[in-house]
C-alpha cells in the first residue's frame, strides 16, 4: 500500500523558514521512485517545486531555485522541503508526490497548508 504523509505546514511570517516532511511507505522506497513536492495556491493550478532521485540528485522548477531545498533520509523513508525567506506568495497547499512517470506523479499525499503572513 502506498502512503505519503506530509507534516510541518503551518503559519509563518514573511522572511522566516519552514521545513516540510513527507514520510512514505516502504513500497515507495523499495521501488526506488523519484519523489517530489508540488504546491497549489488558491485559484491556481498545482505547480511543480522539486524532485529528488534515489541517488540524491535533484531537479527544481526554475522559479523555485534558491529558496527551496529538497532532501531525503531514505533510512527514515522521509523527504523534506526546506523553505527559506518565505514570501506571502508561497501561501499554498503543499503536496508530496512519488513515483513519477515522466513529469507526472503516480501517488500524492493529502497536502499540508502553508500560510505566510506579511
Amino acid at each position: 500500500q502506498v502512503q505519503l504523509a506530509e507534516s510541518g505546514g503551518g503559519s509563518a511570517p514573511a522572511g522566516k523558514s519552514l521545513r516540510l516532511s513527507c514520510t512514505v511507505s516502504s513500497f515507495v522506497m523499495g521501488a526506488r521512485c523519484r519523489m517530489g513536492w508540488h504546491r497549489q495556491a488558491p485559484g491556481k493550478e498545482r505547480e511543480f517545486i522539486a524532485l529528488i532521485r534515489p541517488d540524491g540528485t535533484t531537479t527544481y522548477a526554475d522559479s523555485m531555485q534558491g529558496r527551496f531545498t529538497i532532501d531525503q533520509d531514505r533510512p527514515k523513508a522521509t523527504i523534506y522541503l526546506q523553505m527559506d525567506d518565505l514570501k506571502t506568495e508561497d501561501t499554498a497547499a503543499y503536496y508530496c508526490a512519488a513515483c513519477y512517470t515522466g513529469s507526472n506523479p503516480n501517488y500524492w499525499g493529502q497536502g499540508t497548508q502553508v500560510t505566510v503572513s506579511s
